[in-house]
């Protein structure tokens, strides 16, 4: 392919929707390769060890378990090893790829070293940027109490997509994680290479780009959905085929990469200004701390998006 192909698409099924982050394209995509017997390589949360780490994935019971949004950078380990001893095992089959950008653009170059790029599948997620495992962890043991979560939403969408929250669930009650979430999107927990990322633009070194189709409303608004919609960029031959082989199983349309754009399609996410304190803070006084003091949100800002919400409820009747 020359051109990159842009795409909005859901999955046809409305189960699928509400338990992803947004279209559940990444569940459509991985149902083709678990159909076939084949693995997915990707990362999901370890409950024992407060961490996102990559494992391969033979099921689809392993593979709804890491469905969805996680603010936490994920742990490799010698998984990209493992999976080249699985292609090798299991001559004829393939195996898909999904992380971030630089876990993908690393993960292609590898496999073609390995002389297996062919058998592969790499997809890669749009990204804000990659948070601290360690602030993520002492955070998480804090509410926790030493005990461990049954279960992790970092989007979950009972009031829709676009108010969404963050949620974990310790000895069946719910505990809110709205705040460590807001760190997140105010950029203070983020890696310092994250702000220079080399991936962050539409043209890729990936087979198939995945995230959220933001604005949707202004390019396709008798295409939208309360409970989101996945944006679906392709880059090569083998991405378009994919595709063609799940696109039965997805609403869709086609776009262009002006109607898609987002700020991590043309380049990285900047630091907070004010990140170097927040790291002294943390520091000095731990992550319970930082997250209660940099995730206030300011009183005219809480009021100025109540008014908006309500004026949105009254212009949707």
């Amino acid at each position: 392919m020359t051109d990159t192909k842009v795409y909005a698409a859901r999955t046809k099924d409305r189960e699928v929707i509400e338990k992803s982050s947004s279209g559940g394209v990444f569940t459509a995509i991985s149902n083709h390769f678990l159909d076939h017997n084949d693995a997915i390589l990707c990362a999901s949360y370890n409950f024992e060890t407060n961490r996102e780490e990559f494992g391969i994935i033979l099921t689809r019971e392993e593979r709804d378990r890491a469905r969805g949004s996680v603010y936490i950078q994920s742990y490799a380990g010698d998984t990209w090893k493992k999976s080249v001893s699985w292609l090798k095992d299991n001559p004829g089959h393939k195996l898909l790829f999904v992380g971030v950008g630089c876990q993908a653009a690393g993960y292609a170059r590898f496999m073609e070293m390995q002389g297996l790029r062919d058998r592969v599948t790499v997809t890669d997620l749009i990204c804000h940027g990659a948070p601290s495992p360690k602030i993520w962890r002492e955070y998480a043991e804090h509410l926790s109490g030493g005990e461990r979560f049954s279960a992790i939403s970092f989007r979950d969408k009972r009031t829709g997509w676009e108010h969404s929250s963050a949620i974990a669930v310790l000895n069946g009650r719910e505990i809110s994680l709205n705040k460590y979430r807001r760190i997140y999107s105010k950029r203070y927990t983020l890696r310092k290479s994250c702000s220079v990322c080399p991936y962050t633009r539409v043209d890729r070194y990936t087979d198939i780009t995945i995230g959220d189709f933001w604005h949707l409303e202004k390019s396709m608004p008798d295409f939208v959905d309360p409970m989101g919609t996945s944006l679906i960029l392709l880059h090569t031959d083998k991405g378009a085929e994919l595709f063609e082989s799940i696109r039965d199983d997805l609403d869709y349309r086609e776009s262009n990469t002006a109607d898609c754009w987002q700020m991590n399609l043309e380049r990285p996410t900047e630091h907070a200004p004010d990140r170097d304190k927040f790291w002294k803070d943390y520091r000095e006084r731990g992550a319970a701390y930082v997250i209660d003091k940099y995730s206030r949100v300011p009183v005219l800002k809480r009021i100025k998006g109540r008014i908006k919400r309500s004026m949105k409820a009254i212009l949707s009747k």
